[in-house]
């Protein structure tokens, strides 16, 4: 675990948004689902689509590129693209599922704080 570092004001996600912001010199994701803050890479790890320009629906949320699914709470893959049958195949073969890459957050002061490696 590396050190905490500012993202961002607790005031400046509503409940079910997220955003991209730079941490460490990282491009990184940080969502607030009810009242827990989550932080992952931005970068999906399928085609590198930016996160922040997908969609969260409870704590998944959705690459604007391939429809690739990720739960934020830990990661996990939902679904590697919205693509099906041989183009799904050829996608898994080619790039096998990965999770997304979360990084510890912690509130303090009314600021949340990730803590990249």
């Amino acid at each position: 675990m590396g050190d905490y570092t500012d993202a961002l004001g607790v005031d400046e996600l509503e409940a079910g948004s997220m955003q991209a912001v730079e941490v460490g010199g990282k491009k990184v994701l940080v969502a607030r689902i009810v009242d827990e803050y989550y932080a992952a890479d931005n970068a999906c790890p399928h085609l590198k689509g930016s996160l922040a320009d997908g969609r969260l629906e409870g704590s998944v949320v959705t690459c604007p590129r391939h429809g690739s699914q990720f739960d934020l709470r830990d990661g996990h893959v939902v679904r590697w693209t919205d693509w099906s049958g041989a183009k799904l195949s050829v996608a898994k073969a080619l790039k096998s599922p990965r999770p997304l890459k979360m990084y510890e957050t912690k509130v303090e002061g009314g600021r949340v704080l990730v803590a990249v490696d």
